[in-house]
């Protein structure tokens, strides 16, 4: 009994009665009914298998310095998707350690010949691999040449924000944030502006030009404005250059993949621009403690090197959800161990300080300062007559799968609320039963149930003891950051009404388990004002 491993223009010779799956959601019109079962458990299965060793490959590919500026190094979940590719992989030899034949549809070059080294597989025609190189190298000039123009301007017409920066002040870096206000109220860090007068804001370089003027008053500048326009020659060529050994052996194909797809994108550029910004304002404005929202990215990484050059305090807050499936966070993947950690991480409450400390973080780095993102809320929101919750992703194919799931489950009378992601808006079509929403769900009352796909509405449906289903679709992860231990549904595309129709109100998370109220005495002694 064999596997076959085949091209979407390859298929003649294969049984059309065994089971099959295509791989990175390769289009195919094959039977449905023959799809291998199950097939999102066992792909998400085989990438919780992944952490440890994406950790490692990370760490190793890191030791080469251009490969601190891209994301597959750092086992960003978001960023990358070379944690799907090993989970491929891990599927594909499972299937092969079976004794029912079963055919693999795979167009991806890279991934194809990685799977084609698998023992007892039987391989067709491999797909060219030349034009999506050739591709790939072109989009990847042309997109930083263009990102280039707009960093060089923006940089010169956001000049006069310096001087809304006072030296030896205590600093925070921020994300330009929709939700954050010129007032000093911040998205991720609430009123702590306000209540501490001292504090600057500086607003990181993947704001616009027009969010960072929004933002820009008297204690408030872009980063932008450190930039030297004498950098545009070499954003254009940033790129990442593997070292001969960091392409052999175990998933070496798929760490070609890796690189060929952060070299046809603009991402290095922009880390490359943002850490070029922050080390010139910590030259110039020699804060003495910078406290950002961290998640342990490149430019983050680079922050906490470049700090310590200069004798400055860092203090990242851990503001968002990690969950079992976002590994960045952890510092095993850092190739320089703790010195690219920050001296202290405020963690918003004992859930993620507790994981933190299993994936290898220090106690001693740690404290828990509270949530400023998500408050305690409280109240009877369940009603089982009511609406269904839709929360879309920051992920354009996992929302359009979302609403694929919302078409198949429709029934008469039953109505959805879909709240659009903050910060990457996907259209939806609105209709009788389909109604956009711009309300969180602690702001509505009478839900029948909670779906989304990524991000923390899925805790927020949890916490408010409402029926919560997560995605989990076939050809792709979507990133679980709900708590270790905890979990909503997890169901198909197909699965959502018959989950709806059997829908059991839970008992309610208990909000203290997972977060802490913010503790301003505590944010004042870590920024060292008392």
């Amino acid at each position: 009994m064999a596997v076959f491993l085949r091209r979407t223009d390859d298929l003649g010779d294969i049984d059309s009665s065994i089971h099959w799956y295509s791989v990175t959601g390769t289009k195919i019109n094959l039977p449905i009914d023959l799809k291998l079962p199950d097939l999102g458990a066992l792909l998400e299965k085989e990438f919780d298998r992944v952490r440890d060793q994406w950790w490692k490959i990370g760490k190793n590919l890191s030791q080469t310095v251009s490969a601190r500026l891209a994301h597959m190094p750092t086992a960003a979940s978001y960023n990358s998707d070379f944690g799907l590719m090993m989970a491929w992989v891990g599927l594909t030899k499972r299937v092969c350690k079976e004794s029912k034949p079963c055919l693999v549809v795979c167009d991806d070059p890279w991934l194809f010949r990685e799977l084609a080294k698998i023992d007892g597989i039987s391989v067709g025609r491999f797909p060219l691999i030349w034009p999506q190189k050739v591709r790939g190298w072109a989009r990847g000039y042309l997109a930083r040449t263009v990102l280039a123009l707009r960093l060089v301007t923006t940089s010169l017409l956001l000049r006069y924000t310096r001087k809304n920066i006072c030296s030896g002040n205590n600093a925070l870096i921020v994300y330009g944030h929709p939700k954050s206000t010129a007032d000093y109220d911040d998205a991720y860090f609430g009123s702590l502006m306000k209540h501490i007068p001292s504090l600057s804001r500086l607003i990181h370089t993947d704001a616009d030009l027009g969010n960072t003027r929004r933002l820009s008053g008297k204690r408030t500048a872009g980063l932008h404005a450190w930039g030297s326009i004498f950098m545009f020659p070499l954003i254009i060529f940033k790129r990442w250059y593997p070292a001969k050994e960091d392409i052999t052996g175990e998933y070496s194909w798929l760490i070609r993949r890796a690189v060929a797809f952060e070299n046809s994108t603009a991402a290095l550029a922009a880390n490359f621009w943002q850490i070029h910004c922050q080390r010139r304002w910590i030259k110039e404005s020699k804060p003495r403690i910078i406290l950002w929202p961290w998640e342990n990215h490149p430019w983050e990484r680079e922050l906490c090197r470049c700090a310590k050059k200069f004798g400055v305090k860092t203090i990242g807050y851990q503001h968002a959800v990690i969950g079992p499936q976002q590994f960045n966070p952890s510092p095993a993947s850092n190739p320089d161990g703790f010195s690219s950690i920050p001296d202290r991480i405020i963690c918003s409450g004992p859930a993620y300080f507790k994981q933190l400390i299993r994936w290898g973080m220090p106690r001693s780095r740690l404290t828990i300062g509270g949530a400023f993102r998500i408050s305690r809320f409280s109240g009877e929101y369940f009603d089982q007559d009511g609406p269904v919750f839709v929360a879309t992703s920051a992920d354009t194919e996992i929302t359009k799968k979302m609403m694929e799931a919302v078409n198949k489950a429709q029934k008469e009378g039953r109505k959805y609320l879909v709240k659009i992601h903050p910060l990457y808006p996907k259209i939806v079509e609105e209709s009788e039963n389909i109604v956009i929403t711009n309300h969180t769900i602690p702001e509505h009352k009478g839900i029948s149930a909670v779906f989304y796909g990524t991000g923390t509405s899925g805790l927020e449906g949890l916490l408010a003891g409402l029926p919560t289903f997560r995605l989990r679709p076939d050809d792709r992860i979507a990133v679980n950051v709900l708590p270790e231990g905890v979990d909503a549904i997890p169901i198909s595309v197909d699965q959502l009404g018959e989950a709806l129709d059997n829908a059991v109100k839970p008992n309610p998370l208990k909000w203290e388990d997972i977060y802490a109220s913010v503790r301003f005495t505590l944010w004042e002694e870590e920024l060292e004002l008392t």
